[in-house]
């Protein structure tokens, strides 16, 4: 009785990941050598335009994920606090995260001003951000702040959208 063994590659992406398989390590090695330079940008430019478009279609009246980012359309912005709608621009963001300075630059196109440092530094004692990388100005959704968006800020904002 033979044994195969196969050898894997894992290449974690934002989007997911690649698994290259071979049956030595030569294979897998000559395999990914054979990737274009641009693979990885060109798979998460497109997995983004799919993204967008699906995501386009479920929030439509709520986001429009543009080139720039996403971009709120709410009928009202007065409907929501400034934590959502910071959270909000932070969830519909390529790897739910963003600088201050884009997060407000993508309030202000949607037509809300705010003070994002101050809000996102009072969401961080609530939980419901964080910075990945301690030092750098990038902010990220908490797992928290994702349940928070995905079980509250979301189903309140469809219902109003749909009155």
């Amino acid at each position: 009785m033979s044994c195969l063994i196969k050898i894997q590659a894992e290449i974690k992406t934002s989007f997911g990941k690649i698994v290259v398989e071979g049956s030595t390590i030569n294979e897998v090695v000559t395999a990914i050598n054979s990737f274009p330079e641009n693979l990885i940008v060109e798979l998460e430019r497109i997995v983004l335009r799919m993204l967008s478009q699906s995501t386009n279609k479920e929030y439509e009246g709520i986001v429009k994920v543009t080139e720039e980012g996403p971009i709120l359309v709410l009928k009202d912005a007065s409907g929501i606090t400034q934590y959502e709608a910071i959270a909000l621009t932070l969830y519909f963001s390529k790897n739910r995260c963003s600088k201050p300075s884009t997060i407000r630059r993508l309030l202000e196109y949607s037509g809300i001003k705010l003070q994002v440092s101050s809000r996102l530094n009072e969401m961080a004692k609530r939980g419901l951000v964080f910075k990945p990388i301690p030092g750098r100005a990038e902010w990220a959704l908490s797992p928290k702040g994702e349940r928070w968006v995905e079980e509250e800020v979301l189903p309140k904002l469809k219902e109003a959208a749909n009155r």
